[in-house]
């Protein structure tokens, strides 16, 4: 009799405290409430976060089974998950990067696929592209549950549609083509006020700093190289901002290549980048239209897409070059300019569709100059003094021009206040 009460004891305990047999097999009964720190703060987004076991009594989905397993669910957390995600509207890139079997819909067996590579690098599960299969590959997958075909893109409300997925043509990279779909954000749109074409761009880890060529070194300024980590997406401009674009919100044009010439006829003059605005300046462009200039670390990491060569990669050259002699596959500078701009997208784009990140106009920058420090960094924002800095090269060869101003990692710094026909910027926008 004593052990018969012992052991009925330890079941009822065992009970309180949420253990049973499901199926033959002992499982811990858990409410929404333990699913949701399971797997990392998924099913908040839903609203389901009670606070207490005692609201799990009264829940809707009251309670679930988890396997004891880490991470291996039982099949009606499929149902539950079903309930609570099925329906509404999915970004349509996140949606195909989540349907691992491609069957068309994204569902139980995705899940069962996705649970039995956890921790490994498997490519096919790993949803976002960061090269390990874990809690930001399954929030995709959730946020995806249900059929492909009822799937739209996310789109910012200032937005408007291009191109929902990356097209394989021109985000030529796998993995990178992963990490864009895995946000649920639309990959190409304009900017509906301005009609500036935008490309999005996915949080990442790159290494920021010193990409020498061939023919040129890396200044003091470029090192030490350190590790930066985006932990958002933003969208950037695909173009530098054109004297059209510039001249329809601000009512002028300040730039000096206005005219035609033997290079550029006067149908295209608008599409040449506006130049001679100084930072100060383009700050009033900004505040009318919602945008802002990329930081440098974000300038960095969008020339780079990916590689980590002095020029970044192009159709033919994928993994970016070090040879000088390659730079005009890519950009108007000084042995190929003639001295002067050139309408934008002229030049082969990079691994983001990003096309003039080297020569034609400087690009402006957020954040001011100050020198690299060796330690790794997480969404940097630069000093809070100095000179304001520009990124990406210009149309001018002498002594401070050609090839080596259009490497990934130069850094150029001025007052910032001034303008001259070299300068121009490039727009940037959050979701």
């Amino acid at each position: 009799m004593p052990c018969r009460l012992a052991a009925r004891a330890a079941a009822q305990r065992r009970e309180n405290e949420g253990w049973g047999r499901v199926g033959g097999r002992t499982v811990r009964k858990v409410c929404l409430s333990e699913l949701q720190q399971v797997v990392g703060g998924v099913l908040c987004g839903t609203g389901l976060c009670p606070g207490s076991q005692a609201a799990c009594q009264t829940e809707r989905y009251d309670r679930v089974h988890i396997d004891r397993r880490p991470f291996i669910f039982n099949f009606v957390l499929v149902a539950v998950l079903l309930a609570v995600f099925g329906g509404g509207e999915r970004a349509s890139a996140q949606c195909a990067a989540a349907d691992i079997n491609n069957n068309g819909v994204v569902d139980g067996t995705d899940l069962t696929l996705l649970l039995s590579a956890w921790g490994s690098n498997n490519a096919d599960a790993d949803i976002d592209g960061s090269g390990l299969v874990g809690g930001t590959d399954l929030t995709a997958l959730l946020a995806s549950w249900g059929p492909r075909g009822s799937c739209v893109p996310s789109v910012p409300a200032w937005a408007t549609l291009l191109e929902a997925d990356p097209d394989p043509a021109v985000v030529t990279d796998a993995t990178l083509r992963a990490r864009i779909t895995a946000t649920g954000l639309a990959w190409r749109v304009k900017d509906t006020a301005t009609q500036i074409e935008m490309v999005l761009i996915p949080p990442g880890t790159f290494n920021m700093g010193c990409s020498a060529s061939q023919q040129f070194g890396c200044y003091s300024s470029e090192n030490p190289v350190h590790q930066v980590t985006l932990q958002y997406s933003f969208y950037l401009g695909r173009y530098e901002v054109t004297q059209a674009q510039w001249t329809a919100r601000m009512g002028s044009n300040p730039s000096q290549f206005q005219s035609a010439s033997a290079e550029v006829p006067l149908a295209q003059v608008p599409q040449r980048p506006v130049e001679t605005v100084s930072w100060d300046t383009i700050q009033g462009f900004l505040n009318q239209t919602g945008m802002r200039l990329p930081t440098e670390a974000e300038w960095e990491y969008a020339y780079r897409a990916g590689t980590t060569t002095a020029f970044h990669g192009y159709t033919g050259q994928l993994s970016g070059t070090n040879d000088d002699s390659l730079l005009g596959n890519i950009a108007w500078f000084g042995s190929n300019a003639n001295s002067q701009t050139r309408p934008v997208g002229g030049k082969l784009g990079n691994g983001f569709g990003l096309h003039d990140m080297s020569g034609n106009v400087w690009e402006w920058v957020k954040d001011l100059y100050g020198d690299y420090s060796a330690d790794a960094q997480t969404n940097p924002q630069g000093p809070s003094g100095g000179y304001s800095l520009m990124r990406g090269g210009a149309y001018y060869s002498g002594p401070y021009g050609g090839s080596v101003i259009c490497r990934a990692s130069y850094r150029f710094s001025r007052y910032h206040g001034i303008s001259d026909p070299s300068l121009g910027f490039r727009a940037a926008r959050t979701p």
